[in-house]
């Protein structure tokens, strides 16, 4: 994966809560909790699961889930 925002933080998915349109993706980054709140399409593109690694990607204010292919 690149990326122009140089704040990528790598971990594991611990939770996933599912809304009408938009989830909470909570990804522990070695203890701290990351929680983005990302649609349900992106999701599912993603293939984001509890226990699967992907990474928290900081830029400005917003947050954004990203994974390898």
């Amino acid at each position: 994966m690149k990326l122009s925002a140089r704040n990528v933080l790598r971990g594991k998915v611990v939770e996933i809560v599912t809304g009408a349109v938009t989830s909470h993706v909570r990804i522990d980054i070695g203890g701290t909790i990351v929680t983005a709140s990302i649609t349900n399409a992106a999701v599912q593109e993603l293939g984001l699961a509890v226990g699967k690694p992907a990474a928290a990607v900081i830029k400005a204010s917003d947050v954004m889930v990203g994974v390898d292919d």
